[in-house]
C-alpha cells in the first residue's frame, strides 16, 4: 500500500480483508499520528529509508511572511525558469470562497500569467477530468509549460526532475504531512531545489509550530513526530487518525518501558496460545472483546 497516509481506516479495513491473513507493507514519507503510535504500540514493524537517493542536490526551505516575502518567492521563480528549470505554485483552494480570505488557483493562474508573460503556464486541479489533468502534467513534463498553478492535488505521484523551486501560497492552511509531502515535488535531481511556504496574517501557534517545523527539517519521520505532538493520536480502536486518544490515562512518551513490557507480555502468551484457546488467552480475549465493544474489527487495522 503506497501512499498509505492518503487511505482511510475503513479502506484499509476492506483492503485487508481482502485474503486470508495477509501480508502487508505500508510505505509513506509522512505517517499519520494513529500510524506512527501504532509502531510504538509493536503492532506494526518499522522499517526506516533515512537517505535520499543518490544524485539528489537538496531542498532549501524558507518560510517567507508578507508582500515582501511573496516578492521574494516569485523573485526565484522568475531566476529558476530563465535558467531553465521549472516551477510549481501551489493554493490552497481551487476557485475564490466567499468564508475564507485564501487566494485560489484558478484566479491567481490569471493574474500569474500577466505578472510572467511569455512564461508558458498551466492550471490543474481536482475538478479537472482525468484526461484534462494527464494532459498538462504531461505538457510540465515535457517543458513546454514551465510554471505549474496547482492545489494540492500534485501532493504525490508527481516526478519532474526539471522542477526545481515550489511557492506555497497560505502555507499555514495546509497540514505538516502535506506540506512535506508537496516539498517533495522539487529536489528530484542534483540540481539545488527550493520550497517557499507563503504566509500572511496572523498565524496560530500550532501553525507558526508547524511551518517551523518544516524549515528545520526534511526527514518525515521527525516531521511525524511533531504531528504526533502537535495533533494527538488520534483514535487506536476507531477511524479518527488524529486527535484525542480513547487512552485518556497513557502518556506516550512517559510511558514507553509500560509499552514495551505490554508489548513483550503479549508476544509471550501468543507464543503459547496464537488462537488464544487456553484459560488466559479466552480471559484476555473476552477482556479485549468488552473492552472494544464495537471497534473490535477497527483495532486490527494497521
Amino acid at each position: 500500500m503506497d501512499e498509505r497516509h492518503k487511505f482511510g481506516v475503513n479502506q484499509r479495513s476492506d483492503l485487508e480483508q481482502k485474503g486470508a491473513h495477509p501480508d502487508l507493507l505500508m510505505m509513506t514519507a509522512t505517517p499519520l499520528p494513529r500510524a506512527l503510535v501504532l509502531t510504538q504500540y509493536g503492532d506494526t514493524s518499522l522499517s526506516l529509508l533515512d537517505e535520499m537517493p543518490p544524485g539528489r542536490g537538496g531542498i532549501i526551505t524558507k518560510w517567507l511572511h508578507g508582500a515582501m516575502g511573496r516578492d521574494e518567492a516569485f523573485s526565484r521563480v522568475a531566476e529558476r525558469i530563465k535558467a531553465g528549470e521549472r516551477a510549481f505554485v501551489v493554493f490552497p483552494l481551487v476557485e475564490e470562497s466567499e468564508n475564507l480570505a485564501l487566494k485560489d488557483a484558478t484566479k491567481e493562474f490569471e493574474r500569474l500569467k500577466k505578472v510572467f508573460p511569455g512564461v508558458p503556464s498551466g492550471l490543474i486541479h481536482g475538478r479537472l477530468s482525468t484526461e484534462d489533468k494527464e494532459a498538462v502534467m504531461q505538457a510540465f513534463s515535457k517543458g513546454e509549460i514551465t510554471m505549474l498553478i496547482s492545489t494540492s492535488v500534485v501532493e504525490v505521484g508527481i516526478d519532474v526532475p526539471e522542477a526545481t523551486v515550489m511557492v506555497i501560497e497560505n502555507a499555514n492552511r495546509f497540514g505538516l504531512a502535506q506540506l512535506h509531502q508537496l516539498r517533495g515535488r522539487v529536489g528530484r535531481s542534483n540540481r539545488p531545489s527550493w520550497c517557499h511556504l507563503v504566509t500572511s496574517g496572523n498565524l496560530t501557534w500550532e501553525a507558526k509550530e508547524r511551518l517551523g517545523a518544516l524549515v528545520k527539517s526534511l526527514n518525515g519521520f521527525d516531521l511525524a513526530e511533531m504531528d504526533l505532538k502537535l495533533r494527538g493520536p488520534g483514535e487506536l480502536f476507531g477511524t479518527r487518525q488524529h486527535g484525542e486518544t480513547e487512552m485518556e490515562h497513557l502518556d506516550l512518551e512517559r510511558d514507553v518501558s509500560l509499552l514495551e513490557s505490554a508489548k513483550n507480555e503479549a508476544e509471550e502468551l501468543l507464543k503459547v496460545d496464537s488462537a488464544l484457546k487456553t484459560k488466559q488467552g479466552k480471559e484476555v480475549k473476552k477482556a479485549l472483546k468488552a473492552r472494544l465493544s464495537d471497534s473490535w474489527d477497527l483495532a486490527r487495522v494497521s
